[in-house]
């Protein structure tokens, strides 16, 4: 307990009095006062600050996102690394590429402090296990050809400073993401990405404006990533896993916004290629056999761009199914 330990409280609160994270905002001094509507209202005009805030930070993200993709076409991972809001936020987002991207599950990986069970319920005394995440980059074989992503609001997450020590030793690119100036984390990063958005509206609360702007900033990390890897064309999603009957009506759409032709067409299309976005697009854009497909992308690094010009067939435009 803290309350045995004076010397080591004293320097707890020394820190904490230096995070913008950690102030009372003017807008929240009231707080309490306030109508429903007129809270609602300044929490919005509290929220609208995160977009410019990352958009502060985009050389920086940028420098980020060449830095995944460089990786990830030597056999690389995405790895992130946090606690608490931002543990949840990171395993929210390695979650959701497989269904959208269609990578394999162990191409982005989220680390928790705690573990699955922290994705459910606060395990908070867990990020002070600076060992912790580690022993789990450890697990995962971590090695130079990956990246590692340390978020954390205040900057000096123990379980995000030795999730990204760990990652240095091994020479893998550490990237960190924090809402405080000068931080821990950013000091260990390669790329270090500072979005400050300020105090919270309750003070110290960062699952608000914090998280917000470390779900947009991770948005960008794979998102952009997966659209340099060739994973979109046109804006649109051409690896996605049809698991569904919507994501399998979105296939047919995407099919056919992406070549103009119609729902029958396109759903015959894909059930050639057992499937496969790409592999329909190709066939109707350039007339190629279904069986020649996977080898046709192969050759072109899987951009199904490069394989329309490749294969003679014109780019195509896309545009809204049914207009």
């Amino acid at each position: 307990m803290l309350s045995d330990d004076p010397a080591r409280l004293d320097q707890l609160l020394d820190e904490l009095s230096s995070l913008t994270t950690e102030e009372v905002s003017t807008t929240g001094a009231d707080l309490d006062t306030l109508s429903t509507l007129e809270l609602v209202r300044e929490m919005n005009a509290e929220d609208a600050k995160v977009p410019p805030a990352v958009g502060a930070q985009a050389p920086a993200i940028a420098a980020a996102v060449d830095g995944i993709v460089e990786r990830m076409r030597r056999g690389g991972r995405l790895i992130y690394v946090g606690a608490g809001t931002a543990g949840r936020i990171g395993v929210l987002d390695a979650s959701e590429c497989p269904p959208t991207f269609g990578t394999d599950p162990g191409l982005v990986v989220g680390l928790i402090a705690g573990g699955p069970d922290a994705i459910h319920r606060a395990i908070e005394n867990s990020e002070d296990d600076q060992d912790a995440a580690a022993a789990e980059l450890a697990g995962l074989g971590l090695t130079d050809r990956d990246v590692v992503v340390g978020i954390s609001a205040s900057g000096r997450t123990p379980y995000v400073v030795g999730g990204l020590d760990h990652a240095r030793s091994v020479g893998a690119l550490t990237v960190a993401i924090s809402q405080n100036a000068g931080s821990a984390i950013a000091a260990l990063a390669d790329v270090p990405i500072e979005v400050v958005v300020g105090p919270e509206i309750v003070a110290g609360s960062t699952r608000l404006k914090s998280g917000t702007a470390q779900k947009l900033v991770l948005n960008m990390l794979s998102t952009l990533s997966m659209v340099r890897l060739g994973k979109t064309y046109h804006g649109i999603m051409v690896d996605l896993q049809a698991t569904n009957e919507k994501l399998q009506a979105r296939s047919v759409r995407t099919v056919m916004g992406a070549t103009g032709v119609g729902a029958g067409e396109a759903a015959a299309a894909l059930a050639g290629a057992d499937g496969s976005v790409k592999g329909a697009i190709l066939v109707l854009l350039t007339g190629l056999a279904p069986a020649q497909t996977r080898s046709a992308l192969d050759r072109a690094g899987g951009i199904l761009r490069v394989a329309i010009e490749q294969n003679g067939g014109a780019p195509g435009v896309a545009h809204r199914a049914g207009a």
